[in-house]
């Protein structure tokens, strides 16, 4: 069953409906943490636990489509690889870094986060395990060929697309997201935000931008 919600969320993605669905595990999240039912679920969602197991299959099935509907929420602009250049790289690079810090400051995400760890090392399912698959590594995937498109481009200079990705995750995500983790009540407004993640991509620009020009095209 976790195969057909991943093959949900990967295809058309979910339904309005079931939108109203996945946010009202989030809200349950924040409320109840690792409380949450189906029952409750559906209460909330104004559903039946019928249709809750229809579409998810069981509470692991929710929680990974839950998972994957707050992941989806930070856009990977595409990029025109024929026509990349600095001044659109940048520009993809800051929305996805601006979309990252939003969804991870989030009340939902941090909640989410928590739960993961509650999980981690037990019995039972590993929904910390699903949180990286479906978030971190997802991301990963999303945002690795835009860098390798940058370098195709002569826009940027790395070895390897999954160490030049960690650099970035390192220079956006930075101590914000342990910080919430553990209570601290992190102001984060919008500006402040989108500061951050320009910086970050500009520190990351000087670390892996190429020292040589682009490449003729």
């Amino acid at each position: 069953m976790l195969q057909a919600v991943t093959e949900m969320m990967e295809g058309e993605g979910p339904t309005a409906r079931q939108q109203d669905v996945l946010d009202a595990v989030l809200r349950l999240l924040v409320e109840e943490g690792d409380r949450l039912t189906m029952t409750a679920v559906a209460r909330r969602a104004s559903c039946s636990k019928e249709t809750l197991y229809k579409w998810f299959g069981d509470r692991d099935g929710l929680l990974t489509a839950t998972v994957q509907w707050q992941a989806s929420k930070v856009r990977v602009p595409p990029v025109d690889r024929k026509g990349l250049d600095l001044v659109s790289l940048t520009a993809s690079l800051e929305r996805f870094a601006s979309d990252w810090l939003r969804v991870i400051s989030s009340d939902t995400s941090v909640a989410l986060n928590r739960v993961a760890v509650v999980h981690a090392g037990s019995d039972k399912r590993d929904l910390g395990a699903i949180v990286l698959e479906r978030g971190r590594f997802a991301l990963g995937r999303r945002l690795k060929p835009v860098l390798e498109a940058g370098r195709e481009a002569g826009l940027l200079e790395f070895d390897d697309a999954e160490e030049a990705f960690r650099t970035f995750f390192g220079l956006v995500a930075r101590d914000v997201q342990i910080r919430l983790l553990l209570g601290d009540r992190l102001e984060l407004t919008d500006a402040g935000i989108d500061g951050d993640a320009a910086r970050a991509t500009q520190q990351f620009l000087a670390l892996h931008g190429a020292k040589t020009g682009p490449k003729a095209l």
